[in-house]
């Protein structure tokens, strides 16, 4: 049988490449972690619910992008449909860091006007010893980029949970102020099954052969 969900965030996932998207992802998805895994070739799909409150489901459709120079013209055909994302970064390369700013700009390029939300990870936490940005100089830069700021790390589930349904709710919550819209053709948000359409639907049937 089927969940029922009452709305579905298109999400995505971009950074550079080896930064620990596809991990986060499995991680979250599947509660996996593998130690050495493929590069992203295009794009990967996944999904999960999330509960934003109390009867209120959300599906995720998580589209996880190749950071490599040579996917941009396949993953940037994403960025338009997205109600938001993760700008993700790993702790240890501060180049993934620098390039952050780059993304962003490159993302905004192309989904406007659609508003998008973006999260801001600083991933693979766990390496502490190998770390290369400091947790100042990251948070000084999402403030100056209005975004919310998080560490985790896929391998030892360090936020995970935590950034999903940070995203979530903020996508949630500007929807309900009517900063974001539903659009027809745009699928960065859709509605779906809600249990009171669903039991309204049915009602319907059963009094079918009388005359209400």
């Amino acid at each position: 049988m089927e969940v029922v969900w009452q709305y579905q965030f298109r999400i995505i996932v971009v950074g550079d490449s080896t930064v620990g998207k596809s991990s986060l992802l499995k991680r979250f998805t599947d509660d996996s972690f593998n130690e050495v895994s493929d590069p992203t070739v295009g794009v990967d799909f996944y999904a999960r619910l999330v509960e934003v409150e109390p009867g209120c489901n959300i599906k995720l459709q998580l589209w996880d992008t190749a950071g490599q120079e040579r996917f941009r013209s396949i993953t940037r055909s994403y960025y338009r449909n997205s109600v938001g994302g993760f700008l993700l970064f790993d702790l240890t390369n501060r180049k993934s860091f620098e390039n952050i700013t780059e993304w962003l700009n490159e993302i905004n390029e192309h989904v406007f006007p659609n508003k998008t939300i973006f999260v801001l990870l600083g991933h693979k936490c766990d390496l502490t010893d190998d770390r290369e940005v400091t947790r100042e100089e990251v948070e000084k830069l999402a403030e100056g980029l209005g975004l919310e700021y998080l560490e985790t790390s896929a391998k030892d589930n360090t936020n995970v949970e935590k950034a999903f349904v940070t995203l979530t709710r903020c996508i949630y919550d500007s929807m309900n102020s009517g900063e974001i819209v539903l659009e027809k053709g745009w699928d960065g948000v859709k509605r779906g099954f809600h249990p009171k359409i669903l039991e309204h639907s049915k009602d319907k049937k059963k009094g079918s052969d009388c005359n209400c």
